[in-house]
């Protein structure tokens, strides 16, 4: 029998117009949307262009491929980005039993500027989510945007998306100009409303970022990709040394698309440093960096088994899966072939193995199935 498989990392393509008529009529001439320009499509905000990315032309317009070997087949084109027939059918088809999905344009709404624009904007995009998740809870799990630009907004956006069902609320990996970084104690009202609501925080990938597009030249695709586990690295340092985790015991955070195999060097270098310049140590904590990670951190991972071999180290309920449905860089549709690989020669239990593909992530977004149900 083959172990629940939970996708920590799925992504959902809104409709395009979502911002555009969604938001108040004040608002929406600088609504998040995508439009073409050039050999470009562009995500912006009014004036502001956002993002842009080179369109794809000729053979390979229509099929991604990815990093699997040469001798895997270009991937199929994903049934379900935007619709949840075809999204069921995908998951079906790969194996994956239930995900916890992220939006598409909402991954910008850290770049909106304006604290109004931005709850607002929040505000569009969670009522959205539950509307098309709700009657799906055992399957999905409906994960927030939350706005930062106020924390006051932020607690009670958690409030109102709580009172929803959601389980997961998005924050930005890395904390913008403007906002306070994530070492400093005014982020506590944030995450001890979180864990008192029962909402764990996700961190994903380049949320935040004024442009993931930071080295050119040569190497620079692998660069830019690569570095973004250094964001990932740079939040959990500050919310662990800077003592917002160890005030808020109750907080779990999971970073998200950054890999994991770095997370066991991450602890044992927090570790050390922290004993071996304690004279200098601000504010001091009531445990060790390493514990506050291995009892409130989680990270994702596709294909970096190097974290399974150091989870002696984290342990393995900080290890969750995720495939990056539909993204290119994901495994879809071969996340039957990783899976099956994934434990290749590692000397690891039956039930670590399901915990780190599914249980995990099950019990730590609430995944609405008795299975996985968490005493209170």
């Amino acid at each position: 029998m083959r172990p629940f498989v939970f996708s920590a990392d799925g992504h959902i393509v809104e409709p395009p117009d979502l911002f555009l008529e969604g938001l108040p009529a004040s608002m929406r001439s600088r609504a998040i949307h995508s439009e073409k320009r050039d050999d470009y499509l562009c995500t912006v905000s009014g004036e502001k262009v956002i993002f842009r990315m080179r369109m794809r032309t000729g053979p390979l317009a229509d099929e991604a491929t990815s990093m699997r070997g040469p001798d895997v087949a270009p991937a199929r084109r994903a049934l379900g980005h935007n619709n949840i027939p075809g999204r069921l059918q995908d998951m079906k088809d790969e194996g994956i039993d239930a995900e916890i999905v992220f939006p598409s344009l909402g991954l910008w709404t850290y770049a909106l500027e304006d604290e109004d624009l931005e709850l607002a904007t929040t505000q569009v995009y969670n009522d959205w989510n539950n509307a098309f998740f709700r009657d799906h809870t055992d399957t999905f799990v409906r994960c927030a945007v939350i706005p930062v630009r106020n924390l006051n907004n932020a607690v009670s956006e958690l409030k109102r998306v709580a009172a929803m069902g959601f389980t997961a609320a998005m924050v930005p990996s890395i904390t913008m100009k403007g906002i306070p970084a994530y070492n400093d104690p005014a982020w506590d009202p944030v995450f001890e409303a979180g864990a008192q609501l029962g909402i764990a925080f996700v961190l994903h990938t380049g949320t935040g970022a004024e442009n993931v597009v930071v080295e050119r030249g040569p190497g620079a695709a692998v660069m830019n990709y690569t570095r973004q586990m250094g964001d990932a690295q740079n939040a959990i340092m500050a919310l662990v040394a800077g003592g917002v985790l160890d005030r808020n015991p109750k907080a779990q955070i999971a970073v998200i698309e950054s890999g994991a195999s770095w997370l066991a060097g991450l602890s044992e270098r927090m570790d050390e440093v922290y004993y071996a310049h304690q004279v200098f140590v601000r504010p001091k904590l009531s445990r060790k960096p390493g514990e506050i990670i291995r009892a409130q951190v989680k990270a994702s991972f596709q294909y970096d088994r190097a974290c399974i071999m150091s989870r002696s180290v984290t342990g393995h309920e900080a290890l969750i899966w995720g495939s990056d449905y539909p993204h290119s860089e994901g495994t879809f549709p071969h996340t039957p072939e990783v899976l099956a690989r994934l434990f290749d020669g590692i000397e690891i239990s039956e039930r670590e193995k399901a915990d780190i593909v599914g249980g995990n992530a099950a019990r730590l977004f609430r995944l609405n199935r008795p299975e996985f149900a968490v005493p209170a």
